[in-house]
């Protein structure tokens, strides 16, 4: 119980943080994006703005979902991972891996592949994760969505991931309009943890 704990606090820390920062550039840099995310917050809101989410709340929140979901698919914390093979396996394409042997695999790749996730891969489209009639978000196979790796040792962190992206997430963009400062550039850092190589610039200000 105390490792689990430590994990998580340790682990979290960085990967909730650069998460958040990738949402909000991508929302920033889509409109139409930042307005289906604020119709959402302020019909679930109950009139309160200055206060953050409960869970059950949150689950309610289904396009937010989405998009910090497009966030982690694009923008992985961590973009790459690594298992060691208990047994000598032949992977169904063919090649073998053999006992003790290390599959390197890149998350930050397959998030992009057209082959996964279609010809829009490179559309920030929170929609990708939603029902039909976008009333609630659609399950995607783990084994799809690496994010969180999968099988039994998948992470801890995902349900905690979520709740705290989403509630922080919905406590800024509802009381602040966040606009990426003109000219500043935005690229990944080459790191275990995604991080914005120079930050994200933005100028704050407070909706009315």
């Amino acid at each position: 119980m105390r490792d689990t704990a430590f994990n998580l606090i340790a682990a979290g820390r960085d990967t909730v943080t650069v998460t958040l920062v990738w949402l909000l550039w991508l929302v920033a840099s889509n409109p139409e994006v930042e307005k289906k995310i604020l119709e959402e917050i302020k019909a679930n809101l109950g009139g309160n703005r200055w206060r953050f989410f409960g869970v059950e709340e949150l689950n309610k929140l289904v396009y937010l979902h989405g998009a910090v979901c497009e966030a982690l698919r694009l923008y992985p914390p961590v973009p790459f991972e690594h298992r060691t093979a208990a047994e000598t396996e032949t992977l169904p394409s063919g090649h073998t891996v053999r006992k003790n042997g290390r599959v390197l695999f890149s998350i930050y790749s397959m998030g992009r592949m057209e082959e996964i996730w279609g010809g829009d891969w490179m559309v920030f489209r929170p929609e990708r994760w939603l029902s039909p009639d976008g009333s609630k978000n659609v399950h995607i196979p783990s084994y799809k969505f690496m994010t969180f790796a999968a099988g039994p040792r998948a992470c801890l962190g995902k349900k905690i991931t979520f709740v705290h992206a989403k509630q922080v997430a919905s406590a800024v963009l509802c009381n602040y309009k966040v606009e990426v400062v003109e000219g500043h550039r935005v690229s990944p850092a080459v790191s275990i943890v995604l991080f914005m190589k120079d930050g994200l610039n933005v100028r704050v200000s407070r909706r009315k």
